[in-house]
């Protein structure tokens, strides 16, 4: 089994088709039905596909069993770091369904459209556009909290993206931080959607744990974040992104998102 993603609350569900718009030089919006896919662009904006290809000994073996009905994870990563940022801005603290209302929401309101076979699809609207927006376009969409977070790091952008975008992940992750309201978790989990380094995503969220316990509910998993970000990081081994990735995945097609 092959399982496309579109967790990523950039993606809009319209009469049975997932669809999202891309923007790195040129813009296209990819598609989605069922397991298939369909791409335009260049090659640096078609899918990637990640496969499981070894599974270590310590994983349990309910884990292990759940996870090997998966041949491939085909996910889009977000091109553009100012989306990523963005995107696991409004991701904080609030329900993956409450997420995608108001990032759909955010880009309708205010970011360019791209024409599709299917329809309009918005893109986020870029850090210029966010950094200028005034106090009450958050507040009618009803994402006044998001307000200081977002244009903090719109501001950012504009002045070190063009650095950021050439700085190895690991050490991205530490410069995110350097934004007001940007945590760890936060950096994590936009760089791991800007690189694919799936081994820098904040492997203690709150979507790893609950998958990894549905998927295998026979082990009594740490239910602290720290702690469980040890034990997975250490039965995970070298298999560390893409055991997360998987999970997340296995949660997504189980859950009904993927």
């Amino acid at each position: 089994m092959t399982i496309v993603m579109h967790e990523h609350p950039g993606w809009t569900f319209n009469d049975g088709i997932w669809l999202r718009a891309f923007s790195s030089g040129t813009e296209f919006v990819a598609t989605v039905v069922g397991n298939s896919w369909q791409a335009c662009g260049s090659a640096s904006l078609q899918p990637q596909v990640i496969e499981l290809t070894s599974i270590p000994p310590s994983v349990p073996v309910s884990l292990r069993g759940s996870l090997t009905t998966i041949g491939a994870v085909v996910r889009w990563r977000t091109p553009d770091l100012w989306d990523a940022l963005a995107t696991a801005i409004i991701r904080q603290v609030i329900r993956a369904d409450q997420a995608r209302i108001l990032h759909h929401r955010f880009r309708t309101a205010h970011g360019r459209p791209v024409d599709s076979h299917h329809g309009v699809v918005h893109l986020m609207p870029d850090a210029a556009t966010v950094a200028n927006l005034p106090a009450d376009a958050f507040t009618s969409l009803g994402m006044s909290f998001k307000r200081r977070p977002l244009q903090a790091a719109a501001a950012a952008v504009l002045e070190q993206g063009g650095k950021w975008c050439d700085l190895p992940p690991a050490q991205l992750v530490e410069e995110l931080q350097t934004v007001p309201r940007v945590g760890p978790w936060t950096a994590g989990a936009t760089v791991a959607d800007f690189t694919h380094d799936w081994t820098l995503y904040p492997h203690g969220d709150l979507a790893v744990r609950k998958w990894a316990a549905t998927a295998a509910p026979d082990i009594a998993w740490p239910e602290k974040e720290n702690a469980f970000a040890a034990r997975w990081r250490h039965l995970a081994g070298d298999q560390l992104g893409p055991l997360t990735l998987f999970t997340l995945a296995w949660g997504a097609h189980h859950g009904g998102s993927s």
